[in-house]
């Protein structure tokens, strides 16, 4: 197994001896010292280098400098800053531009070492995150859902294998658990993915409004229908229509999606021709139907109809594994949307996400 390469940055190095004796006699690190920040940057263009332990307050380039350097060109070299002038400002600048860690000197040499460690381990686990995300993408081919805990594994299997049936799909789940973007990839990945994806919030628009969106109307329906429109049904046809949040839908409207689930059919507002479509829709909700059912809010035949395939997307408390693989994945989608590069999040602000709940 290849050993840790540790770089000891500081001008008065005699004053590590001790640190760099001890962390050479654990025989699982290569300790290489350098008495100056260029000394160290001219080492890590032609090195491999894991771990920089480096001293803020050096002659010419200060620790800070090397720290931006590093950030900037060597991203993945973990960074731990260490000081015999150290306050608490110190060591929250350090941190905000990027440091694993901050120690203040005299520091007890086996503290030293297991910042190391922890170090190693938090790098270790990103590219481990990283590497599995680009693993489970490849292998179910699916984008824009990350994850790598147990749970979105087997979400990852279950959109593998419903997308290509024609089956009617329930995802259920709270908001913000990505139901859409579920949706989206059981219809990329289906056989109908070269015709329309059409996605309508059941919530956004009152029930008059939602039935013409839905089913489109005829000349004259109603006041200001100046003409015929034609519905998203009708938009949706031989692809995919994703009614999200369709527990709030009123009875009326749950009986004409009934008829179109049971019939493929449905008639715009204010007409009589009935119209056929073959469309699959893909309902989601945040709302425990079978207990809306029960309640009396909820069509039971409609539920039955629409409870196919069941995928329950677990909230983010649940999903603990995958934080900081979801961070680092909207960091790099934020940072490319505001052509801005992000150095990244800091690891105390990683751990302070890992432990809310």
């Amino acid at each position: 197994m290849r050993k840790s390469l540790i770089l000891v940055v500081d001008d008065e190095l005699e004053n590590m001896a001790p640190t760099v004796s001890y962390l050479r006699s654990l025989e699982k690190y290569v300790v290489v010292e350098c008495s100056s920040a260029q000394e160290a940057m001219d080492y890590i263009k032609s090195r491999q280098v894991d771990v920089v332990l480096c001293d803020v307050r050096m002659p010419g380039m200060s620790g800070y400098d090397l720290l931006r350097w590093l950030k900037r060109n060597y991203p993945d070299i973990i960074v731990i800053m260490m000081t015999g002038f150290g306050s608490v400002d110190d060591a929250m600048s350090a941190i905000k531009m990027g440091a694993f860690d901050y120690i203040s000197k005299p520091f007890d040499i086996q503290k030293v070492e297991l910042s190391i460690r922890r170090a190693i381990e938090y790098r270790d686990l990103l590219r481990e995150n990283q590497a599995l995300s680009y693993k489970l993408q490849k292998q179910y081919d699916i984008k824009d859902i990350v994850g790598r805990s147990q749970v979105m594994i087997n979400i990852f299997k279950q959109v593998a294998s419903i997308a290509p049936t024609n089956s009617t799909v329930l995802i259920i789940g709270e908001s913000g658990t990505g139901k859409e973007l579920v949706a989206r990839s059981i219809h990329r990945y289906s056989t109908r993915a070269d015709k329309p994806f059409i996605v309508i919030n059941c919530t956004a628009l009152a029930e008059s409004l939602l039935e013409s969106e839905l089913f489109g109307h005829e000349k004259g329906a109603f006041t200001g229908a100046v003409s015929q429109k034609r519905g998203l049904f009708e938009e949706a046809d031989g692809g995919t229509i994703f009614l999200d949040e369709i527990g709030d839908i009123s009875p009326k409207m749950q009986a004409q999606i009934l008829r179109v689930l049971d019939r493929g059919e449905f008639k715009r507002v204010g007409g009589n021709n009935i119209i056929t479509v073959d469309v699959r829709i893909i309902a989601a909700t945040n709302k425990d139907l079978e207990k809306e059912v029960k309640e009396g809010r909820f069509r039971e035949d409609l539920f039955f109809r629409l409870d196919v395939v069941t995928l329950r997307l677990p909230p983010l408390r649940e999903r603990g594994d995958d934080i900081d693989l979801l961070i680092h994945h909207f960091i790099r989608k934020f940072s490319a949307r505001m052509n801005k590069p992000m150095r990244g999040i800091t690891s105390r602000a990683m751990r302070l996400l890992k432990s809310y709940s």
